[in-house]
């Protein structure tokens, strides 16, 4: 059983960006390359400035060398110069919504301890945690004496 506080709102968008965002994270699974697993999983943030940007797992041969879809839509976003994130969501081909991956979260963690992590299922079912409850006790930029907001 989950100690992990589990919210069902999406207080940080109005109905009409959430029902998009649902929209675009599912659809970004398409863009998923999982010759290996076949397990596709698409990624959608948007952006403090209400940009969407969306990205999808890429696997390789060397399994090492694969990308998680959070990981290709940060880096999309970070590369186009966005610094601050209102959110970011997850999909996959499950019924049921997934979390990031142990990465993922460490990877998020560098926009801030309290992203809203939205995570939706195949069938509509949609759950919202925040970063902090996935990644208790995190290590971030001011653990190495930045401040975070000097690169934002």
């Amino acid at each position: 059983m989950s100690t992990v506080p589990i919210h069902t709102d999406h207080d940080e968008i109005s109905a009409e960006e959430f029902d998009l965002l649902q929209q675009k994270v599912l659809d970004a699974r398409n863009l998923s390359y999982s010759p290996y697993s076949k397990f596709r999983v698409g990624c959608t943030l948007m952006t403090e400035s209400g940009e969407y940007i969306s990205g999808a797992n890429l696997e390789n041969a060397a399994y090492g060398a694969c990308i998680c879809a959070e990981r290709t839509a940060l880096s999309k976003a970070l590369l186009e110069g966005h610094r601050k994130l209102k959110l970011i969501a997850i999909s996959s081909d499950s019924e049921e919504p997934i979390t990031p991956c142990g990465i993922c979260r460490q990877f998020i963690r560098e926009f801030g301890p309290s992203v809203p992590v939205y995570m939706f299922g195949t069938k509509g079912k949609f759950q919202k945690v925040y970063l902090q409850d996935l990644l208790p006790l995190s290590f971030g930029p001011e653990n190495l004496g930045i401040d975070p907001e000097h690169y934002k």
